[in-house]
Order: C-alpha cells, then sequence, then structure tokens
C-alpha cells in the first residue's frame, strides 16, 4: 500500500497498481455519500461558479468538433441542453465531493517526523524510481485589445438593440446567431436567477439598474461586452439573458506584446530583474505568478515536475529542446479559453532519474505521506456517516464488503 502511494506521486496517476473493480466502487460509495451528506450537513458550491466552468467545457467541447451544435448531436447522442445539463450536474457533484474532503481533513498535518517514518518503513528495493524532472516558467501576457476594437463591438452591439427595438429582430434570434457565451446562446442568451454577488460587479450593476424588459446599453466585464436585458426579479435573485462578444487583439497588439516580452527578456538575462520578479510582477498567468512564473507538480505541489506533467504538447517540445539556463524568445500560443497570448519560457534546472530518496524528494514523500494519512481519515469518516444515510447496494457488488468494518 506504502508503495502505491509512493508510485502514485511519481507517475501523477491516482493509483500505480490497477483498481480492482471493489477499489472502484468503494470510491464511488464514498464520493456518493459525501454529496448525501453534504445535503444533510447544508455543505453548497456557488451556482455561479458551477456554470462558469460548465461554459467552459462546453465552449472547449463545441470547439473541438467546429462549433456546429448538429455535429455536436451526432458525436455525443444528446441535445446541446442534454449536454449541458449533464455537464454541470457532473461539476456541482465534483465541487460538492471536493468541499466535503477538505472538511473532514480540514485539521490534516504531516510533520517531518511523520515523512521520515513513512520513508523508512519502505523497503529500500522497493523505493520507486523518479523519472527525469525539470523546473520550468513561463511569462505569460494577454494582448491588450486596443480601443478601437472595442469601440466597433460596442457600437455593433448597439445596433442589435436597435434592431430589437424596432422589431426586426429579437433578443433571443441575435444572441442564438452572435452570443459567444454558448451554454446561454442556445437558450436565447437566457442565464437564469442568480443572486447578488454571483455575477460580475459591473454586468449585475447594470442589470439591477434596468426596468423589466428594458435593454441596457454595452457594459464591459472581465468576459468581453455585454448587452443585457433584465427579464424579472425575485427579492435578491434576478433574470437577465445577454448578448456577449469576447475582443480579440488585432496582429498589432500581439505584436506589441511580443516587443514588451522581448525587453523584459533583455533584462532578465542582463541580471536586471529575475526571471521570478518579472514573473510576478508582469505575467498575466495566474496559476503560475504567484510562483514566480514557474509550473508545479500538482500532487505535491513542488517546482520539480516530469515533462510528461505538462498536458500541452507544444510546451512538451519546446522544452525538450532546450539548454538548461536559457529563456526562449516570446512566443505565441492558443489559449482555448481566451484565444491569442504570448509567452516565454524559462528552462531553469534539469534532474536526472533516480531512486526516492528524502533529500532530493522530500516534498514528494511528504505529499505520499499526507496521501495516505488522508485515505485513513476519510475511510474513518466512511464508517461513522454511513450511518446517518440510507445505502442499498446492488447484490452483484455485495461481496466488496463496502459497508463492512474495516
Amino acid at each position: 500500500m506504502q508503495r502505491a502511494f509512493l508510485e502514485a506521486i511519481a507517475s501523477n496517476q491516482s493509483g500505480f497498481e490497477t483498481p480492482s473493480r471493489c477499489d472502484i466502487f468503494e470510491s464511488l460509495l464514498i464520493n456518493k455519500l459525501m454529496v448525501a451528506k453534504a445535503e444533510l450537513d447544508s455543505v453548497e458550491v456557488n451556482d455561479a461558479e458551477v456554470i462558469f466552468e460548465a461554459d467552459q467545457r462546453f465552449s472547449m467541447a463545441l470547439q473541438q468538433i467546429g462549433g456546429d451544435e448538429n455535429t455536436l448531436v451526432e458525436v455525443y447522442g444528446k441535445t446541446a441542453e442534454q449536454l449541458k445539463s449533464e455537464i454541470q450536474a457532473s461539476i456541482k457533484e465534483q465541487m460538492i465531493i471536493s468541499r466535503m474532503q477538505r472538511r473532514i481533513t480540514e485539521d490534516l498535518r504531516v510533520s517531518p517526523a511523520e515523512v521520515r517514518r513513512f520513508y523508512n518503513s519502505i523497503p529500500r528495493d522497493s523505493l520507486p524510481l523518479f523519472s527525469k524532472e525539470v523546473t520550468v516558467g513561463q511569462i505569460v501576457k494577454e494582448p491588450i485589445v486596443s480601443r478601437d476594437i472595442k469601440d466597433k463591438i460596442a457600437a455593433q452591439l448597439m445596433l442589435f438593440k436597435e434592431q430589437i427595438l424596432n422589431g426586426e429582430k429579437t433578443f433571443a434570434e441575435l444572441a442564438r446567431e452572435y452570443s459567444e457565451d454558448p451554454m446561454s446562446a442556445i437558450q436565447g442568451g437566457d442565464l437564469g436567477f442568480f443572486r447578488r454577488g454571483e455575477l460580475a460587479p459591473e454586468y449585475e450593476a447594470t442589470a439591477l439598474g434596468l426596468k423589466q424588459g428594458e435593454i441596457s446599453d454595452p457594459v464591459e466585464t472581465m468576459f468581453g461586452f455585454h448587452m443585457i436585458q433584465l427579464l424579472e426579479r425575485r427579492g435578491n435573485s434576478f433574470n437577465t439573458r445577454h448578448i456577449l462578444i469576447r475582443p480579440q487583439p488585432s496582429e498589432a497588439d500581439i505584436a506589441r506584446t511580443e516587443r514588451f516580452l522581448d525587453s523584459l527578456r533583455t533584462e532578465i538575462q542582463a541580471g536586471k530583474i529575475s526571471f521570478a520578479k518579472a514573473a510576478k510582477e508582469h505575467s498575466d498567468d495566474r496559476e503560475t505568478s504567484d510562483n514566480g512564473g514557474f509550473f508545479s507538480d500538482p500532487g505535491s505541489g513542488a517546482n520539480r515536475l516530469t515533462l510528461r506533467t505538462l498536458d500541452d504538447p507544444v510546451l512538451y517540445f519546446t522544452i525538450d529542446s532546450m539548454k538548461v539556463g536559457t529563456i526562449t524568445k516570446p512566443m505565441r500560443f492558443e489559449d482555448p479559453r481566451a484565444g491569442t497570448k504570448v509567452r516565454m519560457l524559462y528552462y531553469k534546472e534539469s534532474f536526472p532519474a533516480h531512486r526516492a530518496n528524502l533529500n532530493d524528494d522530500y516534498e514528494k514523500l511528504k505529499e505520499a505521506t499526507r496521501r495516505k494519512k488522508q485515505d485513513e481519515m476519510l475511510s474513518k469518516w466512511f464508517l461513522t456517516a454511513k450511518e446517518d444515510v440510507f445505502i442499498d447496494i446492488d447484490p452483484a457488488y455485495d461481496r466488496c464488503n463496502a459497508l463492512g468494518d474495516k
């Protein structure tokens, strides 16, 4: 069991050994129990977060098949509305499970002594072999869209408003045809009900300043430009529909960003500023900027990771062709959610393949120890929590003894 925990960290997988049907069943049972207990304990998730994440996943799925909803039905065998509903339900369940896990294990702490005991309990010939690892950073800049482009989008939305008011088109028709929010576009722009504080501040302030049925002028948020219609208010909740258009940078906007990064690269190479400081001050990638621009291992959180951890093949092959200590020139890339961005990569260090040891792999060993303790805490919680919820198990899985004391 201990070796499986370590190898899970080394391979960045949930477990090295192939899980049995009973292992999978018991894991699913604990997750379902967490969802049921969350309802009993009034553990909730923000619906706006669920909808936003579902929107992004649906948009990516739609982009992968060319943006055609008819093809979507052929590929998935479901309508866009059915798929959207399933995505939202799945994301909501995942968020609830994550929140319950954090609540159950919130007191979990791992001391250096526990890490040493965990490591020393493993036979030397059973220590896993860690693959080659690297420390790699990035500085990402999102091109600033020019005022001219934004003005054209605002003018386009104002034209839509005139068409609606003149009876030439309905709001729903224009939303289905032009809105770049795919989740709401198929509903004629209808977002459904939200409570105060759940949507972008600029959007909410505009929506709540409208009379029922009134249509706003264009308003800009972090997502782009919206034209909003207030459909209904119920106390602190309100229902709106919108048309969203996302500004796309011009070639000049992108080139200006490349020049900025190239100048920053020159300063880093001259020693005028460190890469980490430059990333914290200038990078637009929130996942890495607070960490000095460096990618971190999703399991241990350490700055050392295997190249296969990077799920972007362009990143993989670029780093694989670099020399340690070098920084690339600015490179364009496509962000599935935000369009064209520019970045440069820094290959700081390389670590050869080796057997696990406390000096080189403390963070991985600490994470393996934490996962082992977490598994024990969840199992202990399950034994108590199962008494609060009615559980009916298919006879085919009775042999797993999932409800038995362990």
